[in-house]
């Protein structure tokens, strides 16, 4: 089957609308699927039905992802608080005031998800700190002070947090203290000098991957931060993080419109499918293909050793709007100018589409995805 064949429709088992968009991704709990909305609310919903179970509301819309540990679910808002909420309830635990919150620009679309660890909960902020909190009271245990807002997501591996931010730099903290250990410089571009890292990185065997602003995804050392290869993608931001699967590394791009797979160990490009819009989550494997979702409202599935597309879904913003973007040959419509005179009505038009710009969540047999349009998609893989 070619990348061109047509695929098979991926069969949708519920959907759930609120009130906004969404950017953030799903988390599964004890037969719960909970996730956030533009629309200032923490959702929580029956995995199996969609239906609600319970709703928790913010101050400001909610553009991570939550983190159930020990009963207790942790999302950071724009309204400046990160949040822990009762994940079998949704009563308040308790509440953190960061310096604030907000967005770099137009293409900037999430916060920065939590990590638990150890009894602790780590998150990046737009005041600039990486935070560590006592997970049970919220009581500060340390801050870390980079050079920029931290949007990207903490990951942690043997007592060592890895994280990026928008002033160009990778940090590896002692989880425990928050020292530095050390931190890996962007090599920048002649666009974006500073090389922002936007998500967060990927720790795979022994080795971290991060993509850049500066068109560039790097492969470095976890113990000395040297790099030991990068790629560089010309014209195009690699804001997802990547998906380790098989030994190959799989993400999308944004301005390059290009899904691509290359070996782990040394970069070299496997094979890359031809988009005609960004890719900022990362895939996600079932065992025999690989999904991940665009800003145009497709969720593909693809074959990992071929990038062969086997499978489909458009959201429902999608088809009804598709036309007023696309043409028939999935080609920008003559006079549609992604980045023209007026950025913020064209992005406004492809957030119109009912993109996936988050990760999926697999459980089950099951994709759960939320979309632009507002709606959480429940998608059978079978």
């Amino acid at each position: 089957m070619s990348v061109f064949a047509v695929p098979d429709t991926l069969t949708l088992k519920w959907a759930y609308q609120t009130g906004g968009r969404l950017f953030g991704s799903a988390y599964f709990y004890d037969g719960t699927v909970f996730f956030g909305s533009e629309d200032k609310n923490i959702y929580a919903v029956d995995s199996q039905t969609g239906a609600a179970r319970w709703k928790f509301a913010t101050v400001g819309g909610l553009y991570s992802s939550p983190v159930v540990s020990d009963g207790a679910l942790f999302m950071l808002s724009m309204d400046g608080f990160f949040y822990a909420v009762d994940a079998e309830t949704g009563k308040l635990h308790w509440k953190f005031k960061t310096g604030g919150e907000r967005k770099q620009d137009l293409w900037d679309y999430n916060l920065s998800d939590a990590a638990v660890s150890d009894g602790k909960v780590y998150f990046g902020s737009s005041d600039q700190h990486i935070y560590a909190l006592n997970a049970a009271d919220g009581r500060l245990i340390w801050k870390f002070k980079t050079g920029d807002m931290v949007h990207a997501t903490p990951v942690i591996q043997h007592d060592t947090l890895y994280v990026g931010g928008f002033d160009g730099f990778l940090y590896a903290l002692n989880a425990t203290t928050g020292h530095l250990l050390w931190k890996f410089r962007s090599v920048g571009d002649a666009y974006f000098p500073k090389g922002e890292f936007q998500k967060g990185v990927l720790f795979h065997d022994n080795t971290l991957y991060a993509g850049s602003r500066d068109f560039n995804i790097y492969a470095l050392d976890p113990k000395t931060g040297r790099g030991k290869w990068n790629m560089k993608e010309y014209g195009s931001w690699i804001i997802a993080t990547p998906t380790a699967y098989h030994n190959k590394l799989y993400f999308g791009t944004s301005d390059t419109h290009v899904f691509y797979a290359l070996d782990a160990a040394d970069g070299q490009v496997q094979w890359k499918i031809p988009l005609n819009m960004r890719v900022y989550g990362s895939a996600v494997a079932d065992g025999s293909l690989i999904y991940f979702g665009s800003f145009n409202g497709k969720l593909y599935g693809v074959d990992p050793e071929t990038g062969a597309i086997k499978k489909i879904f458009q959201s429902t913003g999608s088809r009804l709007n598709y036309a007023r973007v696309f043409a028939a040959d999935d080609h920008f419509k003559a006079g549609f100018s992604l980045y023209g005179d007026d950025t913020d009505a064209s992005e406004q038009q492809i957030l119109a589409l009912g993109g996936f710009v988050n990760t999926p969540l697999l459980q089950n047999g099951i994709l759960y995805v939320g979309s632009t349009d507002g709606r959480l998609y429940a998608i059978a893989t079978d």
